[in-house]
């Protein structure tokens, strides 16, 4: 009975796996296999040598996937730069003021590649793996990436606004952002919000939690508030890890302090708040395992939001610019 049990888990797995991948005819692991065989390699190569600089930017190309992808999906409208035709992404709320970070990781890796195999592989794709080898490097799964995206030639600032979660977001907010707006699931948001367990936040985003908040653990959010001061506009940079536990390992501690009440963020404490998702946050807290496994899905399912593939948007040779 145990053995037919494993079988079927695995059956199931596979059939989930497939579905994922074949959701967009286009899109395929092996798409460059014959136009750019070198690309995945090119890619880890060029994020090792970032990584190995400074361990945050895995966090940062991640938050960069995830920001590409709630607006207009996965098509790397957020780096673009402003032109007299549109404001950039990156001039939105959530990602002004160097917030959004990384863009120079992602020109090299594009200019790597164009050096192997010049104007076949997007800038969205690149971004995509770049995210995945970023999680692979701090500890995290690994997984084929569908690929086939081509590159927008526009951006919309006004969209970033409005889609982006703001790390104020309540639970409705979240379900709004995440749910209405993008069709994924309650548990594929809070599966999502996992990224959190790498990176760092400022001052500004989380001080209000810290101090006016009372659903957080009162020693954490005394040794925030030693380096996030009233009032603002005194440290509003000043950088503290989302994760303080294991900062540059990705794992389940995100979901274990959000159990202990020592989320950094509002929008992140929420999700274990007397409210619909803390099952789901308690349960990933005790299984390591099964996060992965659903942080994995939830990714795929993200990186095929809203695709331009086939003959629509373009392959841009330099990731700032249309051509």
């Amino acid at each position: 009975m145990a053995i037919k049990l494993v079988n079927f888990v695995t059956v199931f797995a596979f059939i989930v796996t497939l579905f994922l991948y074949v959701s967009d005819a286009q899109l395929s692991p092996k798409f460059y296999s014959s136009t750019c065989p070198n690309l995945q390699n090119i890619v880890l190569n060029t994020m090792k040598q970032a990584v190995n600089k400074e361990q945050r930017m895995a966090a940062s190309i991640l938050r960069l996937h995830f920001h590409d992808c709630f607006v207009n999906g996965c098509d790397g409208s957020i780096l673009l730069d402003t032109t007299t035709a549109f404001t950039s992404e990156k001039e939105a709320f959530a990602n002004r003021n160097g917030s959004a970070r990384g863009f120079e990781v992602i020109d090299a890796i594009k200019a790597n590649v164009e050096a192997s195999c010049k104007g076949i592989v997007s800038c969205a794709d690149i971004l995509t793996l770049a995210a995945r080898d970023g999680i692979v490097l701090l500890g995290g799964p690994s997984w084929d990436v569908p690929l086939g995206r081509r590159d927008s030639t526009t951006a919309s600032q006004a969209l970033a606004n409005a889609n982006l979660p703001p790390p104020t977001s309540n639970l409705s907010n979240l379900q709004t952002l995440f749910v209405n707006n993008q069709g994924l699931s309650l548990q594929e948001m809070t599966t999502l919000s996992g990224a959190h367990t790498i990176g760092q936040a400022r001052c500004t985003n989380f001080r209000a939690h810290i101090y006016n908040d009372t659903n957080i653990d009162p020693t954490f959010a005394a040794t925030r508030r030693s380096n996030c001061p009233l009032p603002a506009g005194n440290g509003d940079n000043n950088l503290a890890p989302l994760d303080l536990k294991t900062p540059i390992k990705f794992d389940n501690n995100y979901y274990i302090n959000l159990v202990a009440k020592r989320g950094l963020l509002h929008s992140d404490q929420v999700l274990f708040n007397g409210g619909s998702q803390d099952a789901q946050v308690k349960s990933y807290s005790n299984n390591n395992a099964a996060f992965f496994k659903d942080f994995v899905a939830a990714m795929i399912k993200m990186g095929n939001l809203n695709l331009l593939t086939g003959t629509n948007g373009e392959i841009r040779l330099n990731c700032r610019v249309a051509n």
